[in-house]
């Protein structure tokens, strides 16, 4: 029986300890190569304009920068040391022409309809506290045949997955937050439930051994 789901954050990581720490553990992720960025290259996320939902310290919009040609990023972030961390980060990367921040809520996206080519995220969706507008404003903001790619982890994973998750998480700092965040996110069961009641009905939803993915293309 999986047990039910408890509620962790809609405000990010907020405290500068926090933020540094978050950054030293998704910096080591990076180095390791476990980014997600391969995935939403895979999903048919390789041109354009693109739109990033909580890029925390950045590295994971930097690296789809790196690894494509000619495109551009804007990232929503609901924590602005968190913002200021990412443009450090772009900094570092030599891409702060291409990638820029903006502090805001997934669920009020700042930007226009039909404005972007994609929409990718990873590991946010469990923090969204109305999932349903998100995915509602990610459908607004893509263009009519755009592509979104989210990701995040299961709560129903198995225990060796849980784990080995918790012993590969460094800084260990970071561990009690990790098990909040697997505590606060969702069963595919449930992300088809609400997806069914969202402007993004027809995405296909995989499998991982951690977690989930959702891909699409918007249609009208």
């Amino acid at each position: 029986m999986v047990k039910p789901r408890i509620v962790e954050t809609a405000q990010g990581i907020q405290a500068e300890f926090d933020v540094l720490i978050y950054d030293r553990m998704m910096r080591r992720l990076r180095d390791k190569g476990w980014m997600e960025t391969e995935h939403i290259i895979k999903s048919g996320i390789l041109k354009g304009f693109a739109l990033e939902i909580g890029p925390g310290p950045g590295y994971l919009g930097l690296e789809w920068l790196k690894k494509t040609e000619g495109t551009v990023l804007r990232a929503v972030e609901i924590s602005p040391e968190m913002i200021k961390i990412a443009e450090r980060n772009a900094r570092e990367y030599g891409l702060e022409i291409r990638a820029k921040y903006a502090n805001g809520d997934a669920q009020q996206i700042p930007f226009d309809n039909n404005t972007f080519d994609a929409v990718f995220t990873n590991g946010s969706l469990h923090e969204w506290s109305q999932p349903i507008k998100v995915f509602d404003e990610i459908f607004r903001v893509l263009k009519p045949e755009g592509r979104y790619f989210i990701s995040d982890m299961r709560r129903n994973m198995n225990s060796f997955m849980r784990w080995f998750m918790k012993l590969i998480t460094k800084p260990k700092e970071i561990r009690p937050g990790l098990i909040s965040s697997i505590n606060a996110s969702y069963t595919t069961d449930e992300i088809w439930s609400i997806l069914n009641q969202s402007n993004l009905k027809g995405s296909i939803i995989t499998k991982t051994f951690m977690g989930f993915e959702i891909i699409g293309i918007k249609s009208e």
